[in-house]
C-alpha cells in the first residue's frame, strides 16, 4: 500500500511496515467522530425543520422562527467545552488503562452523548448530548495521535498521523452530502438522521480496536517487555528473537530509564523537566491554538449560514464543495510532510491562508452593495483557497508536531494539555463567532471583515513556526530528546544528526549534556565510519583499522547473519 501511494521503505529496514501502517489508518479513522459531528451541526442550523423543533420564541426580520445566536453559539460551542475535558481526562486514563483500551472507552462515551442528540427534542437534552460526545471526541483526538507515533516507522510516522486530519475531513465531507440530503425532509428525521449515522462508524471503531495491539512504548512504560516484545513483533513482523526487534525495544527501554533518571513525571515538570519541556509544552499549546486561530472552524462551523448572509444562492453545495476541497488538499499533506518536513509545510501553510484571508477582507471592505455580487464570488474563490493551504499544512501537521515533540514518560499529559488548549480555543471561536459577525444591538457586526482577524493569526502562526517548532522529520522518538539537548535554535534543528543511543547512555554513564567523553568511541576519529545499526537511534561505529578482536560479541554475531548493512533504528 505504501508502494503504492508513492512511499517506499528504505531497502535496509528489517522487517515488514505493512501491519504497522495498516493499524494506524484504521485507528487514524477516529478522526471522523469530530468531521462528521462538525459537518453535521453546520448543516443542521440552517435546516427549517431544526430550527421550527429547537424554536423557543426568537423570530427573524421576516417573523420566521428560528435560533438566536446566543442558542446558536452555545449549541456549537458545548461540544468544544466536552472536548476540553475530554483532553484533559485523556492523559491519566491513557497512562492507568493504556492508550488503546482508552480510545474504546472515549468512542463509548462518545456514542451515549449521540444517543442523547438523536433522541432529544429541547435544547437542554440536546445540550447533554453534545457534552458528552465532546468528551469523546476530545479524548479520541489525544489518544489517536499518540498511538499511531508510538507504533509508526518513523520512515511513515508523520504520514500517519497526517492520517488522522483526513479522515476528519472526510467526516465533514461525509455530513455534508447527508445534510444535502435530508435538508428538505419535514420534520425531525431531517435533522435525526444525520446525528444517528454517527454511530455506525463508531461501532465498526470499537470492534476493530479490541483485536489491535497495546503500544509497545507503553508496556514499557509499565514495565510488561514481554508483552511489548509481542506487540512490536506484530507491528514489525519479525520473530521476539529478531535482532532488529530487540534493538528496537531495547533503544525504547533504555531511552524510557534514561527520561525516568532525570526526574518525576507530573504535570509540574512539563513546565520544569529536561530536556527543555516547559519550551516543549509551550510549543505544542501554542500551535494546537493558532491551529484553531487560522480561522478555520469559523468556515467548518458558520459556513452555511455565513455564506446565506454573505448573499450566496446555494449555501449547501458551497459547502459541500469546501469539504471536497478540504479532503483533497489534504492528501498533498500527505506526502510532502516528510520530504518538505514540518517546518516548511507550516510555514509556506500560514503565509498562503494569511494572504486568502486579508484578500477577502480587503476586498469586503472596499466593495460597495452594487458589487455584493461579486464579493460573494471572490468569497468562495479565495475561502476555497484558504481550505487548500489549510488542510495541506496547518490540518494535518500541528497533530504530526504535538504527537512527536514530547518524552514518553509525560507524553499523554502534554499532549492532553496541548490538545486541552485546541479545544479551548475552539470553544472560544465557535461560541464567540455569531457575536463577532452578526449585525445588531451587542453584536461587532464585522461579516467578512472577521478575516482580517484571521490574517492576522495567520501571520502570527507562520512566525511562531520559524522560531519555535524543531523538524522532527526522519528521526526516532528518542532522537528528538537529544535533538532538544544538543539545538539551541529551532531554525538550526533541519541539520540535526543523531550522534549517540539512549542504550549507551545508559550502559556507559555519559554526563546529562549526552556529550560522551573525549576518550569513548561514540568520538568520530579519522580512521573510522559511521554505520546505524541500533534501534530507533544508536549509531554504532565500525574501525576500518581495528580487528574484529575489538568488536562487541553483538557486532560479530550481526556480521556473521550477513545483516551488518541493515538498519535496525526502525
Amino acid at each position: 500500500m505504501a508502494i503504492a501511494m508513492g512511499w517506499h521503505k528504505p531497502d535496509n529496514v528489517a522487517g515488514s511496515s505493512a501491519p504497522a501502517i495498516m493499524v494506524g489508518l484504521f485507528v487514524a479513522t477516529g478522526g471522523l467522530l469530530f468531521g462528521y459531528d462538525t459537518g453535521t451541526i453546520n448543516g443542521i442550523l440552517a435546516m427549517g425543520s431544526f430550527k421550527s423543533q429547537f424554536n423557543t420564541g426568537y423570530r427573524d426580520d421576516d417573523g420566521s422562527p428560528n435560533l438566536s445566536p446566543s442558542e446558536i453559539s452555545i449549541i456549537v460551542a458545548i461540544l468544544s467545552a466536552g472536548t476540553v475535558a475530554g483532553a484533559l481526562i485523556a492523559a491519566p486514563a491513557g497512562d492507568w488503562i493504556g492508550r488503546r483500551i482508552s480510545i474504546i472507552a472515549s468512542v463509548c462515551v462518545f456514542c451515549f452523548g449521540v444517543i442523547f442528540q438523536v433522541c432529544a427534542d429541547a435544547i437542554p437534552m440536546l445540550l447533554a448530548g453534545r457534552f458528552f460526545a465532546g468528551v469523546g471526541v476530545g479524548s479520541v483526538s489525544v489518544l489517536v495521535p499518540l498511538y499511531q507515533s508510538e507504533m509508526a516507522p518513523k520512515w511513515i510516522r508523520g504520514t500517519l498521523v497526517c492520517a488522522y486530519q483526513l479522515s476528519i475531513t472526510f467526516g465533514l465531507l461525509a455530513a455534508s452530502i447527508v445534510n444535502l440530503i435530508t435538508q428538505k425532509m419535514e420534520g425531525p428525521p431531517a435533522y435525526r438522521i444525520p446525528m444517528g449515522l454517527q454511530l455506525t462508524w463508531a461501532c465498526v471503531l470499537c470492534l476493530g480496536l479490541l483485536i489491535l495491539p497495546e503500544t509497545p512504548r507503553f508496556l514499557i512504560k509499565k514495565g510488561d517487555k514481554h508483552a511489548a516484545s509481542l506487540a512490536l513483533s506484530r507491528l514489525r513482523r519479525l520473530d521476539i528473537t529478531h535482532p532488529a526487534l530487540i534493538e528496537e525495544l531495547a533503544e525504547i527501554e533504555a531511552n524510557h530509564d534514561y527520561e525516568l533518571a532525570l526526574g518525576s513525571a507530573s504535570y509540574r515538570d512539563m513546565l520544569i523537566g529536561t530536556p527543555h519541556l516547559g519550551r516543549r509544552t509551550l510549543t505544542g499549546c501554542g500551535l494546537q491554538m493558532l491551529q484553531q486561530l487560522t480561522g478555520i472552524n469559523f468556515i467548518m462551523y458558520y459556513g452555511t449560514t455565513f455564506f446565506t448572509s454573505a448573499g450566496v444562492s446555494d449555501p449547501f453545495t458551497i459547502s459541500l464543495v469546501m469539504n471536497v476541497i478540504n479532503v483533497i488538499s489534504t492528501v498533498p499533506g500527505l506526502f510532502v510532510v516528510e520530504t518538505w518536513g514540518r517546518r516548511k509545510l507550516l510555514i509556506v501553510g500560514a503565509l498562503g491562508m494569511a494572504c486568502c484571508q486579508l484578500v477577502i477582507a480587503i476586498f469586503s471592505t472596499i466593495a460597495n452593495d452594487s458589487q455584493s455580487s461579486l464579493v460573494a464570488k471572490l468569497l468562495i474563490v479565495f475561502v476555497s483557497l484558504f481550505v487548500f493551504f489549510y488542510a495541506a499544512s496547518w490540518g494535518p501537521v500541528a497533530w504530526v508536531v504535538t504527537s512527536e515533540i514530547y518524552p514518553l514518560k509525560i507524553r499523554a499529559k502534554s499532549m492532553s494539555v496541548s490538545t486541552a488548549s485546541n479545544w479551548l480555543l475552539n470553544f472560544g471561536i465557535a461560541y464567540g463567532t455569531p457575536f463577532m459577525v452578526e449585525e445588531g444591538s451587542g453584536y461587532a457586526a464585522l461579516g467578512a471583515k472577521v478575516f482580517y482577524v484571521w490574517g492576522a493569526f495567520c501571520i502570527l502562526a507562520a512566525i511562531f513556526v520559524y522560531g519555535m517548532i524543531y523538524e522532527t522529520s526522519k528521526i526516532s522518538l528518542e532522537q528528538i530528546d537529544e535533538m532538544y539537548e544538543r539545538v539551541a535554535f529551532a531554525w538550526k534543528s533541519k541539520d540535526f544528526e543523531p550522534s549517540w543511543s539512549f542504550q549507551q547512555l545508559r550502559d556507559d554513564g555519559f554526563a546529562d549534556s549526552g556529550i560522551p567523553p573525549p576518550e569513548h568511541e561514540l568520538h568520530q576519529q579519522a580512521s573510522r565510519t559511521t554505520t546505524t545499526t541500533t534501534s530507533e537511534s544508536v549509531q554504532t561505529i565500525h574501525s576500518e583499522t581495528n580487528s574484529t578482536e575489538n568488536q562487541s560479541e553483538e557486532d560479530k554475531i550481526i556480521h556473521q547473519m550477513g545483516m551488518s548493512n541493515v538498519d535496525f533504528s526502525y
